[in-house]
C-alpha cells in the first residue's frame, strides 16, 4: 500500500456504484483505497492540487451561496417590495387589479413568495401552498400593458437596492421572465 499523496496520474476516488468497472489499472491510496488513472495535465488546465478528491470536504464559492442571505435577507426583500408597491399604489393600470383597499396583504404575499423563492424562510409555502403563479393571476386580465407597468415599478424598486451587478442581473432576469409568463390577455 502506497503512502504517497495522489499525483496527476492517480487521483483517489471512492467506491461508487460502478465498482472497478472501466477503471483500468489502479493503485491504493490512503484517502480512499482506490485511484483512477487520469490523463496528464495540459497547458492551461487546473493543477492537481485544486482538484477535490473523494472524501475530502468542499466549500462552495460565495457566488453559489444562498442568494437570499447574500443580498441582505429580509431587509433587502422588504425594501424591494415596499418600493414596488409605492409605485403600484398610484398606477391606474395595476392598482385596480388588487382587490383589497389596503395593499398590505398583497405586499405580504409578494414578500413571503420572493423570500422563499430566493432561499429565505419557507413561510409562503407553509401558509399558501405551492405558488402556482399563473393560476393565481388568471382571474386578472394581465396584458402587455400591465406587464410593462409591473416591470416599470419593479425596475425602479430593484434600482433602490444597490446590489452587486451579478446579483442585480440575477434578480432582474427572474423578475422579467416571471412578468412575461403572467401575460394571459392581449391589450
Amino acid at each position: 500500500m502506497s503512502t504517497q499523496e495522489p499525483t496527476g496520474e492517480n487521483l483517489p476516488v471512492g467506491d461508487g456504484p460502478l465498482g472497478d468497472a472501466g477503471r483500468g489499472a489502479s493503485s491504493e491510496t490512503p484517502a480512499s483505497g482506490r485511484s483512477l488513472p487520469v490523463a496528464p495535465a495540459s497547458a492551461g488546465s487546473l493543477p492537481v492540487e485544486r482538484l477535490v478528491a473523494a472524501g475530502q470536504g468542499f466549500s462552495q464559492p460565495q457566488y453559489t451561496d444562498n442568494f437570499y442571505e447574500t443580498v441582505g435577507g429580509h431587509a433587502t426583500f422588504m425594501k424591494l417590495v415596499d418600493a414596488f408597491y409605492a409605485g403600484v399604489a398610484d398606477d391606474d393600470v395595476l392598482r385596480p387589479m388588487y382587490p383589497e383597499q389596503d395593499l398590505g396583504p398583497a405586499k405580504e404575499r409578494l414578500l413571503l413568495f420572493l423570500e422563499q423563492y430566493w432561499g429565505g424562510p419557507k413561510t409562503y409555502g407553509e401558509q399558501r401552498g405551492h405558488p402556482r403563479l399563473r393560476m393565481r393571476h388568471m382571474p386578472f386580465r394581465v396584458g402587455p400593458q400591465a406587464r410593462d407597468r409591473w416591470l416599470h415599478h419593479m425596475r425602479a424598486a430593484v434600482d433602490t437596492l444597490d446590489l452587486a451587478p451579478l446579483h442585480e442581473a440575477t434578480l432582474w432576469d427572474y423578475l422579467d421572465r416571471a412578468a412575461h409568463s403572467m401575460v394571459n390577455a392581449a391589450d
